[in-house]
């Protein structure tokens, strides 16, 4: 098995990027309804709908990665560049990918030539997200985001 990562292009991949941010948002908000930081009937936030709705759009100043196992599409990060440095968001590989490598491969890309230092945040009831991000040297550092439960961390 080997895991390809390639730049996202739009419109091809758009069908991809919206699968795959769509479980990620959908996961993250049921996450937060389970530990009761949002209502578990409460519609999606509009601004998630757009980035399912249209990535192209929402992304047009951001990178974005894909990664493929056996020509299937399993995994997407989201790299952003500041004069701070680099910000990762929508950080997600599918279930049926985890375990097998994906994840690392996906987050070693993003970081690959990303401004320092790269800043991430995560909810802190991802164990195995905030261990990857501690294998690869990311580091957390005070909050920037007042949301209860939210880990923020960087690799300078």
């Amino acid at each position: 098995m080997s895991v390809l990562i390639r730049t996202a292009r739009f419109p091809r991949d758009g069908e991809s990027v919206s699968m795959l941010v769509g479980d990620y948002l959908r996961r993250t908000e049921s996450e937060k309804a389970e530990h009761g930081l949002v209502d578990a009937d409460a519609a999606m936030p509009a601004r998630y709908a757009r980035e399912i709705d249209d990535p192209a759009d929402v992304f047009t100043d951001r990178r974005v990665l894909i990664a493929a196992v056996d020509d299937e599409d399993c995994g997407v990060v989201v790299i952003a560049r500041s004069a701070e440095g680099g910000e990762i968001s929508r950080f997600w590989t599918t279930p049926a990918a985890r375990g097998r490598g994906v994840g690392s491969a996906l987050l070693a890309a993003a970081v690959d030539g990303a401004p320092r230092p790269v800043r991430l945040s995560v909810w802190r009831w991802r164990e195995p997200a905030l261990s990857l991000y501690a294998r690869a040297g990311f580091e957390v550092v005070p909050s920037w985001d007042e949301r209860p439960d939210l880990v923020c961390l960087e690799l300078r």
